[in-house]
């Protein structure tokens, strides 16, 4: 991937302290029904036991929260900070574009970068949690350590299959700013299963995958940045990721009516819709009959 042919977004910056006393989804009580389900399902993503992360998240909570600390634009002559930057403007441009041709304002959210456990408006997380993004600050959060562990755990390299991770994050931003996240809440309280192989939850991570290939296609448009193996370096990184992938890793069988992100396979299947067809209208994930 020639990252470096992309313009370098000016909303990464750099966490320096753990502050913020962000509030919760549940008005500033603690973490909320959306924060636990946020919690549950980056979790499991993982591998990680959500009631290990809930424990320790409660500690958190119950200490007194640092003073907010300044937080600092990230150092611009670290490589990974500036690939981050690289990818997160192309992002910026092509929704923003997109955006503007359906005679909109595309809000770009701001990609905080952080060095072992941060304080959100969804809580505190750890990196353990690894990347994710609050629709409450409309942030994207991510510790670089992450990419490193895509390499050894997930054997997931190349420089474009950590640019999907980012493009994923920020595809959850645009459901965000479209409605579709108010959506899936208000369906979940009206009852309607989160989790599942076609549960809501699946369903809104198989649209991100979906809208993270749809920006593969606008940025390649733009920059015709991407070289031969990194298509196939994004759908590796999806396919490692799937519930089942991940489940048979940490549990060495599979549970379907746990899924949160989708099999390996639908992963895939929607990241190369997206990006076939440069449409969101063809990442209706929550219409399909079959993911």
């Amino acid at each position: 991937m020639l990252w470096r042919k992309g313009r370098a977004s000016d909303n990464v910056v750099q966490d320096t302290g753990g502050g913020g006393g962000g509030r919760g989804f549940g008005g500033g009580r603690g973490l909320g029904l959306g924060g636990i389900i946020l919690v549950v399902i980056v979790g499991l993503l993982f591998g990680k036991d959500p009631g290990q992360i809930l424990q320790m998240l409660g500690t958190m909570e119950g200490e007194q929260a640092a003073p907010t600390q300044q937080r600092t634009s990230a150092p611009a002559d670290n490589e990974q900070t500036l690939f981050v930057k690289t990818v997160l403007g192309s992002t910026e441009d092509v929704w923003g574009q997109m955006f503007k041709a359906s005679g909109q304002q595309y809000p770009a959210p701001t990609l905080v970068l952080f060095n072992g456990s941060v304080r959100s408006a969804c809580g505190a997380a750890s990196a353990a949690m690894g990347p994710f993004y609050c629709p409450g600050d409309r942030k994207v959060y991510l510790d670089l350590t992450f990419f490193q562990e895509m390499q050894t755990r997930f054997h997931a390299a190349g420089d474009f299959a950590r640019a999907y991770v980012i493009a994923h994050e920020v595809g959850h931003h645009v459901q965000n700013i479209i409605g579709i996240m108010d959506q899936v809440e208000q369906a979940a309280r009206n009852g309607t299963p989160m989790q599942g192989a076609e549960g809501l939850s699946v369903r809104q991570e198989l649209q991100a995958d979906c809208f993270a290939g749809v920006w593969a296609n606008h940025s390649q448009q733009q920059l015709n940045w991407l070289q031969a193996g990194d298509i196939e370096a994004a759908l590796n990184a999806a396919n490692q990721i799937g519930d089942d992938a991940l489940q048979k890793q940490s549990r060495g069988y599979v549970v379907p009516d746990s899924f949160t992100h989708g099999s390996s396979a639908e992963r895939v299947r929607w990241f190369k819709t997206g990006f076939t067809a440069g449409n969101i209208k063809s990442c209706d994930t929550f219409s399909a009959a079959q993911l």
